[in-house]
């Protein structure tokens, strides 16, 4: 049985549908949800009109983004909420795959369960490259939602 599970989310469908199974399945465990802000494709799982700027040191850029962020995790706080449970939440800057194993490496989480894709048009492959790269790294179990 796990007590601490870490629930990704990205703000697509599928990372919802992890929150979702995470809370049936482990129904005592503490959830945190982590958002990763990824500057490198900061469209990644949302339908946001951002484009990249970041290094041009745009203030509004950045704001735009902590709001998108913010707003993934209100709404997995509202989606807990439904379901009568609370859950912590955390946002983090880089790449999601290293930040979600080193999150899972150096906080106390004994699984993990995400969503495999944030992109809508990655149905051809089993797995996208961040659910990919976190099976392969973590140090604690994972599970995948599809």
């Amino acid at each position: 049985m796990s007590d601490h599970v870490l629930v990704p989310v990205d703000g697509s469908p599928l990372s919802f549908d992890a929150l979702r199974h995470a809370i049936r399945e482990f129904p005592d465990a503490s959830i945190t949800v982590l958002h990763v802000i990824d500057l490198f494709d900061p469209g990644y799982g949302t339908a946001t009109d951002t484009t990249y700027e970041p290094l041009l040191g745009s203030e509004e850029w950045y704001a735009q983004v902590e709001d998108h962020s913010e707003g993934v995790l209100d709404e997995a706080s509202q989606l807990a909420a439904d379901y009568d449970r609370e859950v912590e939440t955390a946002s983090e800057i880089g790449d999601p795959a290293r930040i979600i194993v080193d999150y899972a490496t150096e906080e106390p989480v004994d699984h993990v369960v995400l969503g495999t894709h944030g992109r809508p048009d990655a149905e051809r492959t089993l797995f996208g490259s961040v659910a990919d790269a976190v099976v392969r790294q973590s140090p604690v179990p994972v599970t995948v939602v599809r």
